[in-house]
Order: C-alpha cells, then structure tokens, then sequence
C-alpha cells in the first residue's frame, strides 16, 4: 500500500465534511514536530499526488528524513493549486500560450490541449501610471489614459478569459495582485469538489511575479517564478525543486514606541542577506508572532525576494483566523482553515516545540529602529539617526563620479532655477523630488497607512506644506485602503499636502511614476542635478524609479510624508525642523508622529469585515470602461501584424517534433560584459523609454508619437520592442564600452561601439553566437521572463556569471540558456578577462556538470579554465535538452 492511500481520510469542518491526506498517518509525531511547517505543506504536496512516477514514495521518504544541516540533492515534484498573475507578466503569458496553440496545430496536435488545468488569477494592475497627480482629478484621469493606452492589451486578455478555462482576470482599479490576493483570492485551505468528491488540501501557489511571497504571511505556501514556468504549471508542470534548506528566524519580544512594520522589514532584509538565504526557506517563528499583526507578517513575507530567500513564511494560527474573519471570508471557510491546520500539525501555539531548521536567527522586536534603505539597493538599510550622514556621503559620491564624467566641478554644477505655476526657486542637488506612497509591501498594511493619514493631519494642523519640487502621490494596494482612510478621515489630509489618489495598482516603485514636471525636469537637465526619490515600496534599483532620478530610498508611508514636507532627503529628521507652524515656529517630526496606541485606536474604529466585502462584492464586474473593451472571438487568436502590443512570438516557428541533440559552443562573442548585481531591471527594464533608443526608433518608424510609448512593461506582448529594450536599462555599465550608460556595447572584433540590439543582428547575421559575463548576484530583483526572452532573442547562448539568483537562472534555463558559473575564486578579473575574447565551450553535449572553457584572445594565445553548469535537477536538463521549457511541454502533450 502506497503512502497515500494509507494517508487517506476524512475530517470533519464546519457543516462539511473532506477527504484529506492526513500526515500523521505516514509520520510519527517526533518526524512531523521535527519537520518545519513549509515542508509539511510539501509533504502533503507530495503525498496527495504521489503516482510513482512524477512522485515517488522514495520522494515523500527523503522528505520526511531530511538532513537539515544537508546541502540540497533530493529531487522533488511540488504542484501548485494555483497560478497568480499579474498583467506585465500575464500578457506575454496568454501571448505564449496563443502561440503554443497554433504550433500545437503545425504539428498535427490538438491546439484546445493547451489549456490552463488549475486556477489562474490574473489581477490587472501594473498598467496604472502617475501621468495626473496632486490634484482632485488625478485618478480618474490616470484611469482614463490607462484604458486608451491599453485597450488592445486589454482585449486580448478579454479574448484570453473567454478562450482559456480556469483563467479569471480582475479588471483594473482593484488593487495590487499580492493585496488581492491577500485580502480576497487566497484560501488557505483549498476546498475542491470533483467525481462528487469534497476534498481539503493547503492553499498553493506560484506567482509571475516576485513578491508573489506576500501571500506566505497568511500561511500559504508560494513564491515568485519565471513566466514560462508559470505557463508550465498552468498545463500542468509541476514546479522541479530540490527540497530545501530552511532558515529558521526566531522573532521575540515586541515593536516598540516609533517604529514601524517597513522598519522591522528592513532590518530583516539586511540580516538576512549578511546570513545568505539564496536558494532557501525562511521560516518564522518564536512568541513574538503573537505581537505580530497578520499585515506586519505580510510586509516581511512580501521582501523574500529582496532578503534572496524562495520564500518567507509565516504558520497558520490565532492571527490568520482573525485576518480571515476581518477580511470577510465566510464561517466555513475559516472553520475548514482552522480544523485541517490543526489535524495536519500545522497551527502554531505559544511555547510549542521548535522544528529542526538547517540555521537558525533571531531578532528581539524592541531592538528594531527606524530606518530607511538605498540608494539603489534594498538591502542597504540606513537608520534614520545616521540617514542624513550617509546620505550626504552617497551624494558626495554622486558627485564625484559626475565630476569623473563630465569634467565640470561642483560649482559648476548640481543647481539649477525653476520658473514654474508653483514659484520660483532652486533645485540643487539632494532636492526630493518623487515622494510616493507605492506597492503593495506597504499599502496593504493598514497601521503604516492610517499612521501617514495621521502625521498629514498633523501636519495640515500645523500648516506644514510639501515643497513645490515634489511630485506627491498615494496609490493604495486596494479600494479596501481607499475606504478606511475616507472612514478614519484621514484622506483628506493627506489630499491637502498632495497625495491624492492616483491609482489603485503598482505604480512608482515598478517604474510607473510617469513624467516630472516639465520645468523641474528641464532644470535637472540644465543642472545636472542629482535628485532623490522617497518609496514605500520594496524596489529602488538603478534606473527603476524614474531615469531623471539618480538616488531612490525605500521608507515607510509615514517617512515618505515627513520627507515631503522636507524637500529634500540630506536632512536630519530628529534634529532639523521640517517647517514652520503658522506662528513661525519650527516644526520637527516629533511634533507630528503618530503614537502606536493612537494608530491602533484607529485600525480598530475604522476597519472592518463590512469594509472589505464592500470593496471584493463585484470584484470580476469592473468599470463601464472595461465592460467596453472589445474582445476578439474564437479559441485561436488572430494575430494582427500592425499590432505594436500584442505579435506572434517566434520561439515555436521551427519546431519540430523531434529534439534536437546539443551541440559545444564555438567561437562565441561577449554581448556584454558586466559587474556584480546586474538586477533584471538591468536586463530587462519596466518603465519608459526615449525617442533614440532602438525601441523609441522602431516604434516611430511604424508612425508611433513619443507621447503614446507606454512603458517597456506594458509593451511585453511584442517582442520586436522588448528585444530591442533588452540590456537597454539607462544606467547599464557595460564594460565593452567604458564610459557609457544604457544599452551600448563594442562589436568584436571591429570594436566599433553601438547599441547592444545592432551587435547582436550584426553578430547574427555573422551567424556568430554570444555570451554575456557577469559577476556575483547576477539576475536579482523582479522575476522577469522577458530578461530571459530577450537575451535569447539576441542570440545569446550562454550567461557566465560568479553567481545567480534562484529566479532568473531558472528562466535562463526555461528558455534554452545555459547558466555557467565561474569555480570558486575564479571571476572574469582574476581569469584576465576583458570581453574582447573569443570563447568556445565543450562538454555541453555529454550533459557534464562541469564544462571546459576556451578563452582566444586577439593576439592568438589562449586561456583554459572549468564552469560549473547551474542546471540542478534532471528535470531542468530535460527543459534545456528541449530548447526551453514550453518547447518540452509542446512535445509532451503533442506526445
């Protein structure tokens, strides 16, 4: 008898009743208290779908007996419930899988096989960007641009809904993805009926999108992957995965007076990037979770893609059952969440035993401090005691290195006069001049929301203004946020100082800030300013938030107010006034910070069960506008090739049904030669792009105005734009061509300097294949598909790197890439390396771990060292073997 049918049973919940897989029937109780709850939730994973092949009992065996201190070996099947989406990922995703139906019908198969067999959820919300902001009119302004620029996107995931099964999109103005799926989609316990069956099993699900995590501070399982493996699982991949290390992080104590769930996240970012969690669970857990509200544990499992981690997870106990009953969902629901937790060992009490983990930390709550994070990276925390010091260092840097470039000193530079309709001053270097309320890491938390509504208000009281240089702006994660802040009375006040709604969705921290003022950007221009942002998101790369902008800082919503007010982010927010009351008086931020008790008074009065059901009651309706789209009919879509959004991609066009066996590499040129932290922003850019960029210059040449760009995001459903938008990022330092930013390289061996989409047509049409070489960390931030579409596109065969983020390596693969990584101690400067070499890679064919590398330079005489291949599993070599993971699906299902 196979554990799974000895595993099998029934449980009793509310009104009902449900077949289950009941883990202490396969475990004893030591095995499951020694087993940290994210791998309980594997396990049932696998015990549910154990059939012998895709998951063996062997499989559930080494599970159960794992070594925690073992690195990683054990090959494992893990099928999400569930696929969450988002429309930058989502597009391109339907795109893909209209083309895997008409290759399907080239090769003689069924095309309606391609077709999602588990529940996707596409939340429309990266699309909204800040064109209007500061004023009463702003959001349905912005609401209104959004649907011209996008109708057709928007259409053809109309058409997707209605030809797909299993596919429900939530129309713009709802919300962030994550929050959504928060506050309404995730059920924790996923109940099923089929063949007359009731079935329980753990709420599961992979997400394109990184900060997918978030939904792990409700005890679910799942995390952010590529959209090609999204694609996979929705036909029915399951996810290929070496059981994990899990990181245990013990929390104790409580938040004191001040301090704030993005400053705890903060500090959990640094600490767990010094410890290393790449690859990893990260499990909490401790008594300090009964101090923890279920919004607090939301904002830290949101930030698992910035701490490195596959996950960040939270169990089920006390706190998830009150979240629920708040958030609205039914009394079944939540008795079915609360019985099955229980029966499975999977709720968590105070002073109950501690599972083995491979490491452990811990973090007393009441050391925490306030802070803030950048310029340009997450991880970089800065207390806010030590904020204006270090700040004025970075700047110092700033300036250096524009010094360095442009020849001019100081003075000469960094100051600029503004003659606008808001007055006349100077812009000088330091000058805010985005501050934005943003993203879902903080906008679904309401003690950070209510708190910056009640420092405005504060402020208003005191007559404190926003300087005029900052463009201001509130996009909550849900119209759950919209409607406490109005119940609270707080919005007005923060409408007074400018932070007007603008938008329900992701919109400064992925890029979607839309345009500064015209007079504030001409002075930048004139000044050679550099200028800072202030987000509550969880993103500040190079380049992200807005390309006039060179420091960006990550800071909680209250922060971002209180930095508004500033004007400026060299200031010392303890001791340096923020401005002048009506009586002339110096204003500081004591003077208007909230206390924990006065926020918690307010969570309390304002936010209830009646809030949320009132905001997801017609939640898949959507407005007049989107009820007007027009949707395109039939199973298989018909491409129209004047489109600029949405074109048929070309990965499938010479498919055949036999694979194709693989061959070494020869003679290979470097596209690009790159540092450490390459972020997929890098690679692959989210926001607005030029006129003299090669995607501005294509778009024109097909009559295309400036003004009607959009955004590299939104334009992902056409792969003549993205391609050319690959390595395109403004501040990308290729080291082929020294002195430059943006997408410039150096062909070889001509070394004539041009943009990275040139060399690589021209090393195509020299049938010449490319490489790119990087250092450490290489692929870190979004899980980006078209980062890697868009390399392959280039022709691009191999990415040779110190090392990747877990991500974006499985992308590289997924899309036919091979992933190489130097030996220890070994990186492109130690090897003498310089990009001008020619390479040739063998051993590729044999399917080795080990690969060797032939590095020819110019002169003639050569340099031979070992890569190691990062493709882990066997099922990854079966992806790569095939030319990327949708190709093997094709082969499969055509099979």
């Amino acid at each position: 008898m196979t554990g799974n049918e000895t595993a099998k049973t029934t449980l009793r919940a509310g009104d009902s009743e449900y077949e289950i897989y009941r883990l202490d029937r396969i475990a004893t109780k030591q095995q499951l208290e020694r087993l940290p709850y994210s791998l309980k939730v594997l396990l049932e994973n696998l015990l549910r779908h154990q059939d012998e092949i895709n998951v063996t009992q062997q499989d559930i065996d080494s599970l159960l007996n794992r070594d925690p201190d073992a690195e990683p070996s054990e090959e494992i099947a893990f099928t999400p419930a569930r696929v969450l989406l988002q429309d930058l990922t989502g597009v391109p995703g339907i795109v893909d899988l209209a083309a895997m139906r008409d290759a399907m019908r080239k090769l003689g198969s069924d095309p309606d096989r391609i077709n999602p067999l588990s529940p996707v959820e596409l939340v429309i919300d990266h699309s909204i960007q800040v064109d209007e902001s500061g004023h009463a009119n702003a959001l349905l302004a912005n609401s209104k641009i959004e649907f011209e620029r996008n109708f057709e996107r928007y259409g053809f995931l109309r058409w997707g809904q209605k030809a797909f099964s299993n596919f429900a999109v939530v129309p713009p103005a709802t919300g962030i993805c994550h929050q959504v799926n928060l506050e309404y989609l995730a059920r924790v316990v996923f109940p099923q009926e089929s063949d007359g069956v009731l079935r329980a099993y753990p709420d599961t699900l992979v997400g394109a999108d990184s900060h997918t995590t978030m939904i792990n501070g409700l005890g679910v399982l799942g995390w952010g992957v590529g959209g090609i493996e999204a694609e996979a699982c929705m036909l029915g991949q399951p996810v290929s995965m070496l059981v994990p290390r899990v990181v245990g992080f013990k929390l104790v104590g409580s938040l004191r007076e001040g301090t704030t769930a993005t400053d705890l996240v903060l500090q959990i970012v640094k600490m767990l990037r010094n410890h290393g969690v790449v690859g990893s669970f990260v499990e909490f857990f401790g008594d300090g979770l009964t101090n923890l509200p279920l919004a607090d544990r939301a904002t830290i499992a949101n930030m698992a893609p910035e701490y490195g981690a596959t996950c960040g997870i939270f169990p089920i106990d006390t706190e998830t059952l009150r979240f629920l009953q708040l958030t609205g969902r039914s009394e079944q629901q939540i008795a079915l969440v609360e019985q099955y937790a229980r029966a499975q060992g999977m709720f968590r009490e105070d002073g109950a035993a501690v599972a083995e983990y491979s490491s452990e930390i811990e973090l007393d709550l009441g050391a925490v401090e306030p802070s803030i994070a950048g310029p340009s990276r997450p991880q970089d925390q800065i207390k806010l005691t030590e904020a204006k010091d270090t700040i004025a260092a970075h700047l110092e840097q700033a300036r250096q290195s524009r010094s360095s470039a442009t020849g001019k000193s100081v003075t000469e530079v960094g100051k600029a006069r503004v003659r606008s309709s808001t007055g006349e001053y100077d812009l000088v270097d330091g000058a805010l001049v985005i501050a934005a309320i943003t993203s879902c890491t903080n906008t679904s938390n309401p003690s950070v929301m209510l708190g910056a509504g009640l420092l405005a208000r504060s402020a208003v009281e005191k007559g404190l203004k926003v300087k005029p240089w900052v463009k201001t702006s509130l996009a909550p994660g849900s119209t759950t946020v919209a409607g406490y802040l109005k119940n609270a009375d707080l919005l007005e006040p923060l409408e007074q100082l400018g932070f007007q709604i603008v938008g329900y969705g992701c919109t400064t921290c992925i890029g979607n800030s839309g345009p500064l003022a015209e007079p504030i950007s001409k002075a930048i221009r004139a000044g050679e300013i550099i200028t800072s942002s202030v987000l509550s998101g969880n993103r500040n790369f190079e380049g992200r938030v807005h390309p006039e902008v060179r420091m960006n800082f990550l800071a909680s919503p209250p922060l971002v107010v209180a930095y508004a007010l500033a004007g400026r982010t060299n200031i010392d927010l303890y001791s340096e006034p923020l401005g002048e009351d009506q009586q002339g008086e110096p204003v500081f931020l004591a003077d208007i910070w909230p206390g924990n008790r006065e926020v918690a008074d307010t969570i309390a009065a304002n936010i209830d069960a009646a809030t949320f059901r009132s905001s997801y009651a017609d939640v898949y309706r959507g407005d007049e506008q989107w009820r007007n789209v027009q949707v395109p009919e039939g199973a298989q879509y018909r491409w129209d090739d004047t489109s600029t959004y949405i074109a048929n991609p070309p990965y499938f066009s010479d498919m055949t049904r036999e694979v194709k066996p693989l061959e070494d590499i020869s003679q290979a040129r470097v596209l690009a030669l790159l540092g450490d932290s390459i972020t997929t922003d890098h690679i692959s850019p989210a926001g607005a792009f030029s006129s003299d960029t090669p995607a501005g210059q294509y778009l024109m040449s097909l009559g295309i105005a400036p003004r009607d760009f959009n955004s590299y995001g939104s334009r992902r459903g056409n792969h003549e734009v993205m391609v050319r938008g690959t390595f395109a990022n403004v501040r990308l330092r290729n080291k082929l061509a020294p002195g430059t930013e943006g997408g410039w390289t150096a062909h070889q061996p001509s070394g004539e300097k041009m943009w990275i989409y040139e060399a690589s047509q021209r090393y195509q049409n020299e049938k010449t294949p490319l490489m790119v070489l990087g250092g450490a960390n290489y692929g870190t931030g979004s899980s980006r598909d078209w980062a890697a579409k868009g390399p392959l596109l280039l022709g691009v065969k191999v990415v040779l790197v110190e090392s990747f983020e877990r991500i974006h390596r499985s992308n590289l693969v997924g899309m036919g890439i091979l992933p190489l990584e130097f030996e220890d101690g070994q990186n492109v400067e130690s090897l003498g390396l310089d990009g001008t070499e020619s390479f040739s890679i063998s051993g590729i064919a044999k399917g080795v771990k080990r690969v060797d590398v032939v590095a020819r330079y110019a002169r003639g005489d050569e340099k031979s060292f070992a890569a190691r291949v990062r493709i882990d599993t066997p099922k990854e070599w079966e992806y790569f073997v095939n030319g990327g993971i949708l190709h093997y699906v094709i082969r499969q299902l055509a099979a």
